[in-house]
């Protein structure tokens, strides 16, 4: 695979500044949630019982599977970060292009839910109303 890439600086350049542009890391979040929380929505778009059994303080749940009827509860004046399972999980991604393609602002946060959890921060576990 080596021997086929072909350095291309000006796509690379490209890449890497889209990167830093559209995705949050845990502790920009974290920042982002002590100081400027007036200014962003923090989006959970895994599974109802992922989310009852723990999410980032001040997510509200937004599963992706029915992202297209819950615009409503977004807004275009706020950068809405965007987070799912891991980093593995391309929910975030995929929800992301669904919202910026709706006129939405959005970011991805790098490593989802379990990075944030398996870092010590605080979590935020709510009751089944079923």
């Amino acid at each position: 695979m080596i021997e086929n890439f072909k350095f291309d600086k000006s796509k690379a350049t490209e890449f890497f500044n889209n990167q830093l542009s559209y995705f949050a890391s845990i502790y920009e979040l974290k920042n982002l949630i002590e100081n400027e929380i007036e200014n962003i929505n923090i989006v959970d778009v895994r599974k109802y019982d992922d989310y009852i059994e723990g999410h980032i303080p001040y997510a509200i749940h937004v599963p992706y599977d029915s992202l297209d009827e819950h615009f409503v509860m977004l807004e275009k004046h706020k950068m809405n970060i965007v987070y799912c399972y891991d980093y593995n999980c391309k929910l975030g991604l995929k929800a992301a292009l669904k919202m910026v393609e709706n006129g939405y602002p959005a970011m991805v946060l790098v490593g989802g839910y379990h990075t944030w959890h398996k870092m010590g921060y605080d979590v935020v576990k709510t009751a089944s109303d079923y």
